[in-house]
Formats: structure tokens, sequence, C-alpha cells
């Protein structure tokens, strides 16, 4: 993994929705998705992004796909901001960048069989001849564990986890550099969920992939993550190692979430932390800590400023006004 010159650079990255009002002439409100999110991700590395539901992580991986376009600052890949592409050079950029959604059925064309949903891609880059694609699509669909046969077969005659590899070879298909992966096991049973990771793993080192691994699931992001990002609230909390996180957590809502995770032993004693208080809204003006109103730490500090993201260790980094 090249620790000197990251491969995507996220700076002060921001998404802003406006809601309809409902009533006329209503002033419209701003739902902030994503404030000022930096984040570096190095060439082989699997950044795990982990929050609850509605933390921003699945827009961010959007923005980064360029499936939504943020409202304010930056992503350089290879020394460019990819937010001021258009046309061919957004096109030519996306064979670099892929992303594997989280519902395998909804994200896959059920007009299409699984051979024609892997070849669309090269379809459409105008990449291979016609022989090439359909050999390059028996290959994809072998290294993804399918059976060749079925190339023929649709979407619905096949189980979740066949779905998925079948969005994990079509993802594939373009030879990317980097792929977003939007909860991709969160739809799947948990004996099938371990056979996608491994073959995540497996492809990763194979074609020297670099993971972006958006997840709710803690367990799953410390089994696949060189490193954690931990959002709330459209927000980095705390960014640093994998075995760190577990270890050493610093922000008090990372705290309380790993304080969540059931004990491994049944004799095992633990303290789960509870945050109570009332969840503000990502909704108008943004004041103060996002977590001011739950944490049991908080200071006058805490509800006038927002913390940023700083080192406090070696790679460790907190968005806490404790440190």
């Amino acid at each position: 993994m090249n620790e000197n010159k990251p491969i995507l650079s996220i700076n002060n990255l921001s998404k802003r929705f406006k809601l309809r009002g409902g009533k006329l002439l209503e002033k419209q409100q701003i739902l902030h998705a994503l404030s000022n999110v930096s984040l570096d991700i190095y060439e082989g590395e699997t950044l795990g992004v982990i929050g609850e539901s509605g933390c921003g992580k699945s827009t961010l991986g959007r923005c980064i796909v360029q499936l939504h376009k943020p409202s304010s600052g930056e992503i350089i890949y290879k020394g460019e901001n990819i937010l001021n592409k258009t046309g061919k050079e957004l096109k030519q950029l996306r064979k670099d960048i892929q992303i594997i959604f989280q519902d395998p059925y909804s994200s896959l064309d059920p007009r299409k069989t699984a051979g024609a949903a892997i070849e669309e891609p090269m379809i459409i880059h105008n990449l291979y001849t016609p022989k090439e694609r359909k050999e390059k699509v028996l290959s994809l669909m072998k290294e993804v564990g399918l059976d060749t046969q079925h190339v023929y077969r649709y979407p619905h005659e096949f189980s979740g986890g066949q779905r998925q590899r079948i969005n994990i070879a079509r993802a594939l298909a373009l030879d990317p550099k980097i792929i977003v992966c939007d909860e991709p096991v969160s739809a799947l049973d948990v004996s099938v969920q371990a056979q996608v990771l491994n073959l995540l793993n497996d492809l990763q080192k194979k074609h020297n992939l670099t993971l972006i691994f958006i997840s709710h699931d803690l367990s799953v992001i410390k089994h696949v993550s060189n490193r954690v990002a931990i959002m709330y609230l459209g927000k980095v909390v705390e960014l640093c190692d994998s075995k760190e996180i577990y270890t050493n957590p610093k922000h008090p809502y990372t705290q309380a979430l790993l304080s969540a995770i059931p004990p491994e032993s049944p004799f095992e004693k633990k303290v789960q932390i509870e945050l109570k208080g009332e969840i503000p809204s990502p909704i108008g003006e943004q004041k103060g800590c996002a977590l001011a109103t739950r944490c049991p730490y908080v200071t006058e500090r805490c509800t006038k400023e927002i913390p940023v993201l700083r080192d406090v260790a070696d790679g460790h980094q907190v968005a806490c006004f404790l440190y």
C-alpha cells in the first residue's frame, strides 16, 4: 500500500439537497447530507466508511462516482478535480471509478441476461470486438464464481448472492482502479456475505483494486478494512487504522457505537454506552458539534463551534474538542 501519495483525495466535500416546501410560496429548506468531508484514499487499500442510517455514507459514495453532483468541495484523482469534468472526460473517468450497489436485484435490468449486463459497460465505452467481449464476459463470470452456462439466464433466475456476483463482474468489466462498495453484502444471508467478502478480497489482491467499503455492520468493516472512517450526520468524526478503532476509540460517538457490539464470550462483561437526548436535524442551519445534544462530555464550546478533524496520534484523526 502506497502511503505517500493518495490515489483519491476528497477535500471539504459538501452535498446539500433542497427540500420542497409543503405550502405554496414557502421558503425552500436545505438538508445537509455531507458537510466538509475530507479524506485521502491510498492505492490498494480498503477504506471502511461506517455509520448509522442517514449519516451520509451512501451520499459520499455516490458523489465519488458522480451520481450526485456535490454542492462544494473537490475530489482529486490523478492530480485533477474530477468535479469539473463533463461529457467525454467524465465518461473516460467512469472507467476508473466504479460502484457496486446495495440491492443486488434492483441494480440489474430484469430484461437483460447476466451476460448482457456484464457486457453492457464494454459496449458503452466501445471496447474490444464482439468476440473479445463475449470471451471477457465468460472470463469475468468464472472469476466471480458463476457458472458460465448461466450466461443467458435472467436476474430472477439467480439467488441474491449470485446477483451480487453479476454486479461485481459488471464493475470489473472496465478494469477500474477504484470501486465504491455501497453496502454490497447487507441484503445477503450471513453465509453468503462471507463468500462475497472473500471474493472481493481475492479480486482486490489480483487486480490491485482500491476499495471504498460503505457499511453499517461493524464486524464486516473489521474483516475487510485497512482504515476506518466513522461518520455521524454528514461529517467524518474519526479516522484511523482498523485495529486502532476497535482497541482505542477516541470520539464519544465511536465509543458508543463499539459498545453496542455484542461480546464474543457470554462470560465477558461489557458496559454499553447509551447516548441519550435528541438527534439534531440535518435540515436548516448547522451549529456546533452534531453530537452535542447527546454527548456525555458536552461543554459550552461544543454547542457553538463545529470541531474539525485533527491528528491526535500517528494517523489517528478525531473531530472532538476533548483532544
